[in-house]
């Protein structure tokens, strides 16, 4: 099976590092006309952007999910420039610790208020527009990032697993109702991936116990997750449509 996505645009939010970078290298040396979002390091974007091959139209755009104006004005900017939007990919994430018995009740509002308002508001959001986009144009591909903490839960980070959780219902519900348009809706749950945010984790007194959470002895890498959605997004994989699909090398069985 080749896959290309020639004259395609793709949007990746989080796209200047790890599984977003990975996935913007990916589409691009595909051909596809790429899109990457940031939310304050506008140099690491530009670096990311700068390095994209392929024969695509790529661009970066600063984007704060969390905050539901931005994304309407996002949208407005990036449809200014682009005719059309073939693939989402909601990479974009925060991962806030927030330790019931350890944290003041003034950190655990605030950390629940700005990962539900990224990891899940910010992703609705995106879709609303998105769908409505693709709708119009004959269909598109909706690839929502998850994880594996949505099934086995986040003790440290609570907010975040009932993030991931939401956005998997949020995701089914949604492969229902945009299934008329044409628009397919997947999801990608990884367990622990190697980015430049966990090296630190797998280099520290932790990284053995970690890796051996997997019967392979090691976590993911971005480009493994990039593979992924690539697949997904190509044509053929509409009837995915709903489903979730680990990518956790076996560390966390469910049924």
């Amino acid at each position: 099976m080749l896959i290309d996505f020639p004259g395609k645009t793709v949007l990746i939010t989080g796209g200047s590092r790890g599984i977003g970078k990975a996935c913007a290298q990916l589409f691009a040396s595909l051909n596809a006309n790429v899109i990457i979002t940031y939310v304050n390091n506008l140099t690491e974007a530009e670096q990311t952007l700068d390095n994209l091959g392929g024969k695509g139209k790529h661009s970066v755009f600063q984007l704060d999910q969390s905050k539901p104006t931005h994304v309407a004005r996002f949208y407005e900017k990036m449809l200014l420039k682009y005719s059309r939007l073939d693939v989402l990919i909601n990479n974009a994430g925060i991962y806030l610790e927030h330790k019931i018995n350890d944290v003041s009740y003034e950190t655990w509002q605030h950390n629940w208020e700005e990962t539900i308002n990224t990891n899940l508001n910010g992703v609705a959001n995106l879709c609303y527009f998105a769908s409505r986009h693709m709708g119009k144009k004959g269909g598109g591909k909706i690839i929502n990032i998850s994880s594996r903490g949505a099934f086995r839960g986040e003790p440290d980070h609570p907010a975040y697993a009932a993030s991931k959780a939401g956005l998997n219902a949020m995701s089914q519900s949604l492969a229902v109702s945009l299934a008329p348009q044409k628009v397919s809706v997947h999801v990608i749950a990884p367990g622990f991936v190697e980015t430049d945010m966990t090296s630190q984790a797998l280099k520290g007194t932790k990284g053995d116990a970690i890796k051996k959470q997997s019967p392979f002895n090691r976590v993911a890498t971005t480009e493994e997750v990039a593979r992924l959605a690539a697949v997904y997004a190509s044509p053929g994989f509409e009837f995915t449509s709903s489903g979730i699909i680990d990518i956790n090398g076996a560390s966390y069985l469910r049924t």
